[in-house]
């Protein structure tokens, strides 16, 4: 710590000294004591953006990791192909649906029961008499004597149709639809209506035919009341959109293309770890050491993290991670070969499967190391990390705080005994007159002016 002095002329001058900066520079040289305190905070902090940014890579990669070790994640999904979309397409193929070939031949599509009434020239007419649809009468009275006000009567009464007005040119019609496709949803109708303005009765007319669609799977044949089918192949879902004029096929297999995507998002997001803590190597552009160069930490995260890609057990001819693809480059990271990974998915599926979901299986093995690496388990390499520097910081905070409550005591106790000092020295020069003209009242000799 330097020494501090105070500056000011010659005592009988009367001009004391400068009181602020000169306790200014007292309490900067007795706060230098925070320096080395301040220096190991911003290390510690600078390290913890580090973690964090190494925790979120992680994260991902542990995320990425999942979609191919979750039972129900990318590699139980299927995906489906039809030889002619214009008469059948596939909706969806779900984990359940097993992989193969259907022949499928589509005789009938499924139709929804519609009625319409007579047009009446005038919408507004009044009407009078009654409608049953599906047994359910509905009296005109007062609130249901026009076709609108008719409408919303059977709309509001829950039977199963939806009635809507339709307008033209000619005039308007009280359609009626079925809820239910398929023959099922057939609608019955008697009807007394009449049209009381004109005394013209108003009859019903048949739009469309309650229908079930009729198919054949595999030589089987089927009924659906919806064109929508997913019951006859399990875990398959299709539209029927026209007749057949020939065998549509269908071909349920796993999807590869969806595989080779989450490999390829976890070789992604396993590079961005090792630049990461390749990045921690070395200097800065300033010359200053990387937040964890030479760390035990970095250095831990490394071994473990490149050693799990050795480990778990092999599965049938799977026994490797470079039987799906992956090859090692020089600087850690890895890469991915695309046709490799297409002819394992092609040839050894299932032993893929056992590879990375199995226990005791490299996705297994690999995905427990993540855990222990990251800050999702309190055990993890990155959680322990920061729990240790976050107590460091505490201590740190702690006593820079202490010190600078001390200082700041210290600055207003100096600020006035140094200016009470300042004071006596400016009133020098008068005490010095005081005294002349007492020794010349004694003396009667004048000392002059000073």
């Amino acid at each position: 710590m330097g020494t501090v002095g105070i500056n000011f002329g010659a005592a009988s001058s009367g001009q004391g000294f400068d009181v602020a900066s000169t306790v200014t520079a007292i309490i900067a040289s007795q706060q230098a004591i925070e320096s080395p305190w301040k220096s190991q905070l911003a290390s510690l902090q600078a390290q913890d953006t580090v973690f964090t940014t190494l925790g979120t890579d992680l994260s991902t990669l542990t995320t990425a990791l999942q979609s191919l070790t979750d039972f129900n994640g990318v590699l139980a999904e299927k995906q489906g192909a039809s030889s002619d979309t214009n008469v059948l397409a596939l909706t969806s193929a779900i984990a359940a649906s097993v992989g193969g070939s259907h022949t499928i031949v589509v005789t009938a599509l499924a139709q929804t029961s519609s009625e319409y009434t007579d047009t009446i020239a005038n919408g507004a007419d009044t009407l009078s008499g009654s409608v049953t649809i599906q047994g359910h009468t509905i009296t005109v009275d007062s609130s249901s004597n026009t076709l609108a006000s008719l409408a919303g009567a059977i709309n509001l009464a829950g039977i199963g149709v939806n009635a809507s007005i339709i307008t033209d040119v000619s005039g308007s019609r009280l359609s009626l639809v079925s809820g239910s496709s398929g023959s099922a949803g057939q609608l019955a109708i008697t009807s007394s209506l009449t049209d009381a303005t004109t005394s013209t009765a108003i009859g019903f007319n048949t739009g469309q035919t309650g229908q079930d669609a009729s198919l054949t799977v595999d030589g089987v044949s089927l009924k659906s009341a919806s064109n929508t089918v997913s019951s006859a192949i399990p875990g398959v879902t299709f539209q029927l959109l026209a007749l057949s004029t020939s065998p549509v096929q269908v071909q349920i297999t796993n999807d590869t293309s969806a595989v080779g995507i989450a490999v390829g998002n976890v070789v992604a997001a396993y590079n961005a770890v090792v630049k990461d803590l390749n990045g921690q190597e070395g200097k800065d552009a300033s010359g200053n050491a990387k937040p964890l160069y030479g760390s035990t930490t970095l250095a831990s995260l490394q071994n473990q993290l490149s050693g799990a890609l050795l480990g778990g057990a092999a599965s049938g001819s799977i026994q490797s991670i470079t039987q799906l693809g992956i090859g090692f480059n020089q600087d850690g990271t890895l890469s991915l070969n695309a046709d490799n990974l297409n002819t394992a998915l092609n040839n050894n599926f299932s032993d893929v499967i056992g590879f990375l979901q199995n226990s005791g299986s490299f996705g297994q093995s690999f995905a427990s190391t993540l855990n222990n690496l990251g800050t999702q388990s309190t055990k993890g390499i990155l959680y322990l990390a920061q729990q240790q520097n976050s107590a460091q910081e505490a201590s740190l905070n702690f006593n820079i705080s202490n010190q600078d409550a001390l200082l700041a005591t210290e600055k207003t106790n100096l600020t006035t005994e140094l200016n009470t000092a300042n004071q006596i020295l400016q009133s020098i020069p008068a005490q010095l007159n005081q005294v002349d003209e007492m020794y010349s009242a004694v003396t009667g000799y004048n000392t002059g002016s000073r």
